[in-house]
């Protein structure tokens, strides 16, 4: 390290030293990331690793080693970051945070072994209990939402659910394994069950209203019994034992004791780390699923079976429209380029090879030249799919180019998005800020532009939108221990004055020529979608 650079780094280095550091873990679909961010909440160092769900027995999961091995090797990479960039080890931070997917069936018996799979989110197996539910609790029940896999698994009788002793998220899981401590984020526990606004807790009413349905079909066990303890972003959430230490990091380097926020969602770190956590204000997360969530001034008037009301990590009611699918078509076809260009003697890097994909959408006609792609992977409940099935069509007179071709595949990532966007314009919610975060748009100008276009309002991108839900998680971490050492701001008033005052935010205005493109394209697309349902039925 020569004389100039060590310098530079050296208050950063006494920062990770004295611990004035916190550290922020999201498992997602695709990556488990870490991010190291220092007292400014700037990135320090970062680590990540690669998994992806497996389909068995014709269920998503994951499996808890898998999500072992999978914290483990992101947090090695990260503190062999952390010794490249600054020449000592990762000991010790002042907070921690955990986030991840959201939804889905985790459930432990007594003696706290796993029931059954985890059952991620993209499974959507729980049609009558998620209608069952929806209608009885006067609130839309989406069907990856834990509670309807708890109804549906009673409905259906399955063996396991007499043990049910303990149900949880993902990250309520991992934050449980490294502290003990049984509790949730309030933005993550609103995925598991509805959140009473005014109490910020599980809403009691509903509880009473399950646990009837539930006592009807011989499941006896109250759910609030079964469910973490809800905590709102800024409380203390327990800390990193000496187990929870040594399942982080086996080489025993990391020491116990370090104070941990609450576990959030990866749609509740989105918004953080787009800064849309204050009501009219709103973001998108593109990943493996696709979701916007907008922050409501009032409730909804009516019950939409394509919008969730979920929360902010303080507690904030949320319009949500999620999809199941979002960028992994999209990268599957860069991957098959890449492999054809490899074919021919390029030595193309994966990631050019994506970014001109992007590129060359921009070039492509506004209504995609009378292609159409969908990218469903997995069922989709905006679009009325129990499964999915991937497909590219077209008609003789279209026109098949890479142009044509990239746009639409970018067309199919923000579709169904934007056609779940259109019930919350109908209820007239007002959206000031729509800001984008994700992989997706570190290709600027692009994926950005034509998502202004789908939801036809502008779109901001920030500095931090590469960085994502384990950025977002950290600054939780880091805001919990600002209030433990007597920060009284809002966690709204805290990020604008703290975190973004000097943000720097790239804007993209609807172009009026791809509004119109894509209506265009939105008018074939739901009129094709009858071939996706047949091939649903035709294609097992």
């Amino acid at each position: 390290m020569n004389r100039d650079r060590d310098s530079d780094v050296t208050p950063l280095r006494d920062a990770v030293v004295a611990g004035r550091t916190t550290l922020g873990i999201e498992l997602g679909s695709t990556n488990i990331k870490a991010c190291l961010v220092g007292p400014d909440q700037t990135t320090l160092a970062v680590g990540s690793h690669t998994w992806e769900n497996q389909f068995v027995d014709r269920v998503w999961t994951y499996s808890l080693d898998a999500v072992r091995e999978g914290l483990q090797s992101a947090f090695a990479a990260l503190a062999g970051d952390v010794q490249e960039r600054y020449g000592v080890p990762l000991t010790t931070v002042g907070g921690l945070g955990v986030s991840a997917m959201m939804h889905g069936y985790l459930a432990l018996d007594a003696a706290d072994r796993l029931l059954v799979p985890f059952r991620t989110w993209r499974n959507t197996s729980t049609g009558p209990a998620a209608a069952e539910l929806t209608e009885a609790l006067g609130f839309n029940i989406p069907l990856r939402w834990s509670a309807a896999h708890l109804y549906q698994a009673v409905l259906d009788a399955e063996p396991h659910v007499p043990q049910v002793a303990f149900l949880t998220s993902l990250a309520g899981y991992v934050h449980w394994q490294l502290t003990g401590e049984r509790v949730l984020g309030v933005g993550d526990a609103s995925g598991l069950f509805p959140i009473d606004a005014e109490t910020g807790d599980y809403d009691a009413a509903m509880l009473d209203t399950f646990d009837g349905l539930a006592a009807g079909r011989g499941f006896t066990t109250p759910l609030r019994r079964l469910l973490p303890t809800v905590l709102p972003a800024g409380a203390a959430a327990g800390h990193l034992t000496a187990a929870g230490a040594a399942l982080l990091d086996p080489t025993g380097t990391l020491a116990a004791g370090i104070p941990l926020c609450p576990p959030e969602g990866d749609a509740g770190t989105g918004m953080v780390a787009t800064n849309a956590v204050a009501p009219r204000t709103g973001n998108v997360s593109a990943g493996t699923s696709i979701f916007s969530m907008v922050v409501l001034e009032r409730a909804l008037a009516h019950v939409h079976e394509e919008i969730d009301v979920v929360t902010t990590p303080a507690g904030d009611p949320v319009a949500m429209v999620h999809c199941n699918n979002g960028s992994s078509e999209l990268g599957a076809w860069a991957g098959l380029l890449g492999e054809f260009a490899r074919g021919i003697g390029s030595d193309a890097d994966p990631n050019a090879v994506f970014a001109a994909l992007l590129g060359a959408a921009l070039e492509g006609e506004p209504d995609g030249g009378g292609l159409l792609a969908y990218n469903y992977l997995a069922g989709e409940t905006i679009t009325g799919l129990d499964e999915g099935r991937p497909m590219v069509v077209r008609t003789p007179g279209s026109r098949l180019t890479l142009a044509n071709f990239a746009r639409t595949q970018l067309y199919s990532v923000f579709a169904t998005l934007a056609l779940g966007m259109r019930t919350l314009a109908q209820e007239g919610v007002a959206i000031d800020t729509l800001l984008a975060h994700g992989g997706l748009f570190r290709t600027e100008g692009v994926a950005q532009r034509l998502l202004a276009a789908a939801v036809n309002a502008p779109v901001a991108v920030a500095s931090t939108a590469g960085e994502g839900g384990a950025w977002g998680i950290a600054v939780l971490a880091a805001y919990t221990v600002a209030v433990a050492d007597g920060e009284s701001r809002t966690l709204a008033a805290w990020l604008d004055e703290q975190v973004f005052a000097d943000a720097q935010t790239v804007v993209a205005q609807p172009d009026p020529r791809d509004v119109a493109g894509i209506e265009a394209y939105l008018e074939r697309y739901t009129a094709g979608l009858a071939i996706v349902h047949a091939a649903v039925g035709a294609i097992r």
